[in-house]
């Protein structure tokens, strides 16, 4: 089953801090596909800081995406996010 992309997080460096419903959090880099076809106009950083959730992934406003699986095999996986850990 494709899990779907629950929240996101935009990065420096064209990258997306990405938690999806099947528990698993990482980093997807979209730079790699910034040269390619409607991918190009996410260049624009602030065009690509607009990204949505929208039917279980992440949009932009001229509707490019990524699918769930896409962002799943590509992310770099996160064992310990460390937001949720305390300071003693």
């Amino acid at each position: 089953m494709t899990p779907d992309v629950i929240d996101f997080e935009i990065l420096p460096d064209y990258r997306i801090k990405v938690t999806l419903s099947n528990g698993k959090k990482g980093i997807f880099d979209v730079t790699p596909y910034l040269e390619k076809g409607i991918f190009a106009e996410l260049k624009d950083y602030t065009y690509f800081k607009r990204a949505r959730i929208e039917f279980g992934t992440i949009v932009w406003p001229n509707e490019q995406d990524f699918s769930p699986d896409t962002i799943e095999m590509k992310m770099e996986k996160i064992e310990h996010d460390e937001s949720l850990q305390r300071t003693p």
